[in-house]
């Protein structure tokens, strides 16, 4: 349904998000641009993805992958990209906290998946989400989807 909200005995509540973000890219603009003029439950941190403040914050996380789509990182060390992470921004809102509780489900998650692809498919036709090979730890290569990593299925957690 989203980050974790506080129960007892559950994880403890997600308090801030960090939106990973490719300032390059105008998509990713114009998105981190609607997200800060949004309402937020819960505050929403943008940090350049492929920064030295990125890289210093999540040493464990996949960068590179992240260049390729949208990576939120949670507080409580949880990690999300593509689809999961789009509709955690949406949770994030309180004008958009049910219809990211309607894309959760699995009827809805293939509609954020096509949403998250359709993104995707834009940075790369224009040239957004490669890595920077001048910047430490970029091989260059973006590798959308971080296939091959411990977040394949869309979540993940990181030290950091």
């Amino acid at each position: 349904m989203g980050p974790s909200t506080a129960h007892p005995g559950g994880p403890p509540p997600v308090r801030r998000l960090t939106v990973l973000h490719d300032p390059d890219c105008g998509l990713c603009r114009q998105l981190t641009a609607w997200l800060r003029g949004q309402h937020q439950l819960v505050p929403l941190e943008f940090l350049a993805v492929a920064g030295p403040a990125a890289r210093a914050r999540y040493p464990g996380l996949d960068h590179d992958a992240s260049l390729g789509e949208i990576t939120v990182v949670a507080d409580t060390g949880e990690v999300w990209r593509g689809a999961p992470a789009f509709v955690a921004c949406l949770w994030a809102l309180s004008g958009h906290r049910a219809l990211a509780g309607r894309l959760a489900t699995p009827a809805g998650l293939p509609l954020a998946r096509a949403a998250a692809f359709a993104a995707a498919r834009y940075r790369s036709a224009t040239g957004a989400g490669r890595a920077v090979p001048d910047v430490q730890g970029s091989s260059g290569t973006a590798r959308p989807g971080g296939a091959g990593s411990a977040c394949d299925s869309g979540t993940c957690v990181v030290p950091g």
